[in-house]
Formats: structure tokens, sequence, C-alpha cells
């Protein structure tokens, strides 16, 4: 179909090597602008991680890779030792844009462990190393995602109704997304889906982005507020829920958009299956249980002004805007990754991901 073409061909993270240059897709602007801005500095980089206009667990960590490799070609410090102290100082910076998403981490601390790895080479082998790990990220997040999305096809039917939340599409990862995979690569493959994509407050991703990808894909969409979840499954819309993940905790404790808890709780009381979808580099075996998941705290101009023409509370109001919460383990049917379909007890099947490694 030429439609998901369309959407597969949106990259959200561009290199053009031979440019030397880093484009993302300010993704604050979409749905009604597609537009790249290039990233060269640090406060650039940083700002662009906290203003969500790169967004989405996978894609932060492809695009913080890209960020370190820009920022070691900047680095003027013929000495090894320095260099490394430089680029490690950059490393904490963009590690520290965001806290809860584990790939931002996890893809900073392999850059840095690649520079380390070369440090007595000469510096044009040092920065082909670190360019290299950049797109090395970048394809296996690729391969990743297309591979969650065969998975995550198999749990659902033809005709199925499909809830999600927030956005873990393209735009959130690389080429069919997570969440959204599955019912990108059924639609490529002549399924039918009749999807419900939550508005997802307070920074709409599900208005603004995952609407606009399925729309674009050809899928059957209808846009929700995030109050209208229980409504539509106890009409018998809905016959499963796909959700992204920005960090999975060793027991299956999963932390993911603001509100996703309340979905998984509504899927438990009428029977639905909530699924969990996301690439094991999002799996922290470090962090025993959902309690251990630092949550990111954001602006409250986010809930009182951004999407209004006008305040829509008085400036004295006090604001609680967490940007994530944590769906327990218990309410979740199975978290699929690349190399397959957990199901509970997670202390077990997500450890023996892990055992399979090489």
């Amino acid at each position: 179909m030429e439609a998901i073409q369309t959407v597969i061909r949106v990259q959200n993270i561009r290199y053009d090597k031979a440019e030397e240059a880093l484009y993302i897709i300010d993704q604050t602007k979409l749905p009604g602008e597609e537009r790249e801005i290039r990233l060269r500095t640090v406060e650039e980089m940083e700002e662009a991680i906290r203003a969500l206009r790169v967004r989405g667990a996978p894609a932060i960590g492809i695009c913080a890779a890209y960020c370190l490799y820009v920022l070691a070609r900047s680095i003027d410090a013929p000495e090894s030792g320095a260099f490394l102290e430089q680029f490690r100082a950059l490393a904490q910076r963009i590690g520290n844009a965001r806290p809860t998403a584990v790939n931002l981490s996890w893809a900073v601390r392999a850059m840095v462990e690649t520079a380390e790895a070369h440090r007595d080479e000469p510096r044009a082998a040092l920065l082909e190393a670190l360019y290299e790990k950049a797109a090395d990220i970048h394809r296996d997040d690729i391969e990743k995602c297309t591979k969650i999305s065969e998975y995550g096809l198999t749990l659902v039917k033809d005709g199925d109704g499909i809830l999600t939340h927030c956005n873990a599409g393209p735009l959130a990862t690389s080429r069919y997304g997570t969440a959204l995979g599955p019912i990108l690569l059924g639609t490529e493959r002549g399924m039918t889906f009749h999807v419900f994509s939550d508005e997802t407050r307070p920074l709409l991703q599900g208005t603004r982005l995952t609407s606009y990808e399925l729309q674009r894909a050809g899928v059957d969409v209808t846009l929700i507020c995030d109050n209208m979840a229980s409504i539509v499954m106890k009409n018998g819309w809905v016959q499963a829920c796909f959700v992204g993940c920005d960090r999975v905790a060793a027991n299956g404790d999963t932390a993911n958009k603001i509100g996703t808890s309340g979905v998984a709780i509504l899927a438990k009381h009428y029977g639905i299956p909530f699924y969990v979808l996301g690439p094991t580099s999002t799996i922290d075996m470090a962090c025993p249980d959902g309690d251990h998941i630092p949550i990111e705290q954001r602006d409250p101009q986010e809930i009182k002004t951004m999407w209004y023409e006008k305040p829509m509370a008085l400036p004295e109001v006090k604001c609680y805007n967490p940007a994530f919460d944590v769906t327990d383990h218990s309410l979740i049917t199975a978290i699929v990754t690349e190399q397959g379909i957990c199901r509970p007890p997670y202390t077990e099947s997500l450890a023996a991901l892990f055992e399979k490694k090489p």
C-alpha cells in the first residue's frame, strides 16, 4: 500500500554523513507541519530531548548516539585523556536530559564504552568507530521493531479492535515502531484493524502523532479522549490493548506515558488482554521493580496553558504533572520483544531473554 510506504519513509532521525549533519523531525510541530531541524550544539540537543522534539524511548536513544558523535567531532583535544574527559562530560549532559527512558542511558553508555575502547587509535579512527556505533544502534532498532511487529501480529486477528495509549510508532522508534508495529505491518499485508487512539494528556501524542501516523497509513483510527477508554471497552469494541514502554523493571513492572496504568486496570476489569511492546534495550534488569523507576516531573504549564488560547487555570493553582506512571506486572498479559513474547512470571521470562544473549 502506498500509504504505509509513505509513513515508513518519514525519518524521525536522519544523519547525513556527506554533510556530517544530524537532523530530526520536530515532533512538537506535528501534525500541522513536518519540519526538520538540525542539532549542532549540546544545548540544542538537550533542549530537543527535554522539549520532546525527539521522543519515544528507542528514538531518544538513537538520537543521543548520533548527538554524541556530532559532539565528539567538535572536541578540540589532541590527547586521548583530555578527549575522553570532555566526551564523558558531554555524555553525562545528554544522558541527564530525561531520566525515565532507559534507552537514553543505554545508548550513552554504549557510546562512552566505544570511545574508551578506541582511545589509543588516531582521531579519525576513533570518530569513525563512534559513527559506526551510532549507526549500528539505529540499524539494530529497525531490525528489532520489525521482529516485535511480527511477534505482536500473532496476538491479534483480522478485524480486531485495538486500543493504544501515547505514541509508539515510527516517530517514537524506527521503521514500523513497537506498539503500532503490528498494526502497520498487518495493514501492509492486507489486514484490517479498528484502532482507538487515546489522546494522551497532557502532551497529546495520541492526538498529534498516533492518529497522524495511522491515518496516513490507511488504518481505521478513531481518536478518543483518555477518559473514554472505559466506554469503548464496555461496548465490546476493543479486543486488545497495545502500548509501548520507556522502562521495564526485572519483575515486569512497566513505565510508560502517564495514563497507561489506568488503561491496564480497565482492560483487566473488562477481560481484555493488555500487551506491552518494546525492545530488550528497554528492559532494565538492574531495576528490581517499578518503585525503583524514576518518574520525570514536567512543567505545570503543559496542563494550564500549553494547548489553550487563554490559561485554563489560575496562575497560583498547583499542578502535579508526571510524565509517566508504572503499570504493575500483574496487569500485563504479555511483554513483546524482538526475541519473543514473555509471559508471567516475568522475573523468569525476562531474565531468560538475557541468558540467550551471547
